[in-house]
């Protein structure tokens, strides 16, 4: 009798029984469920809640739409969206109406092994790139106000043009930094002109060429232009873009044209091959299809 009972009880231990209110016949939850339910943290899902639901959207949404879409309460909405925005993982419009996300997240991933695996797909592809291309290249992320290269390959010629691994490179008058804001959304491309910081040597542009640039590197998906830092070189430069369409790096190639008699690959080839480069990062190829 002893035994039977001991079992019992540690069924009734191991499942919740739960009413409803008319009485109907009684609902079991398993003990796991019981411990997802005792672990819940209503106020940090909200938050989660809304930052998953902005990170779908490129304009942003107004509160009564985020309220809409995730079913909730218009106060508790009010009090949440105040609390992100006060933390600086959201903000709001110049008009005050609408609601984004921030960079803050993004410069979050920077310091985390995510970014590690960015580096870790992308130099083997870097590699194979600057062996066809016989140039090198280097891929940059954007870091508090400028560019930050965090990976570097060099062209397998006995000369060639290189950017230091590790440098800063300025966010306004390179084709990185062109075409890194060019495949943002208007919030963020705001964001991160105000917290801009000059680099050595970085040449001043007015915000309405600077857009009208950006207008175009959209349409046409790519940089290619001359260096605003050396003659002599030629700037492609092609975003690696989130499923969202927006730029999380971008990859360029500083190309120098040979002017002796070695036939090296074009100009219009290696631009089609760091075509090739960016959309073949694994981490992408469903945003590239």
């Amino acid at each position: 009798m002893g035994n039977q009972f001991a079992k019992c009880y540690a069924l009734a231990r191991a499942r919740q029984i739960i009413r409803t209110p008319d009485n109907t016949p009684p609902l079991m939850m398993d003990a796991e469920d019981k411990d997802d339910d005792r672990y819940r943290a209503p106020a940090l899902d909200k938050g989660l809640d809304i930052l998953e639901l902005l990170s779908e959207q490129k304009e942003g949404l107004t509160r009564a739409e985020i309220t809409r879409q995730l079913g909730r309460n218009a106060s508790e909405m009010y009090r949440m969206l105040e609390r992100l925005v006060a933390r600086q993982y959201v903000v709001r419009s110049a008009a005050g109406d609408r609601y984004s996300l921030s960079l803050k997240l993004f410069a979050l991933a920077h310091r985390h092994p995510p970014m590690n695996r960015l580096i870790a797909e992308a130099l083997p592809l870097m590699q194979r790139f600057a062996d066809a291309a016989e140039q090198s290249c280097h891929l940059v992320v954007y870091d508090r106000g400028n560019l930050l290269v965090i990976a570097q390959v060099d062209g397998p010629g006995s000369w060639g043009m290189s950017v230091r691994l590790g440098s800063r490179v300025g966010l306004i008058d390179t084709g990185s930094g062109r075409v890194m804001l060019a495949f943002q959304s208007v919030e963020q491309r705001q964001q991160m002109l105000a917290e801009h910081t000059k680099v050595k040597g970085e040449v001043t542009l007015d915000r309405d060429a600077l857009e009208q640039a950006c207008e175009r590197i959209r349409a046409a998906g790519f940089w290619q232009k001359d260096s605003q830092q050396t003659f002599g070189v030629t700037d492609v430069t092609f975003p690696i873009l989130a499923p969202s369409g927006q730029a999380i790096a971008v990859l360029t190639c500083p190309y120098l044209r040979r002017i002796d008699e070695y036939v090296a690959p074009t100009l219009e080839a290696a631009t089609t091959l760091l075509r090739d480069t960016v959309q073949a990062l694994s981490m992408f190829r469903e945003q590239a299809a």
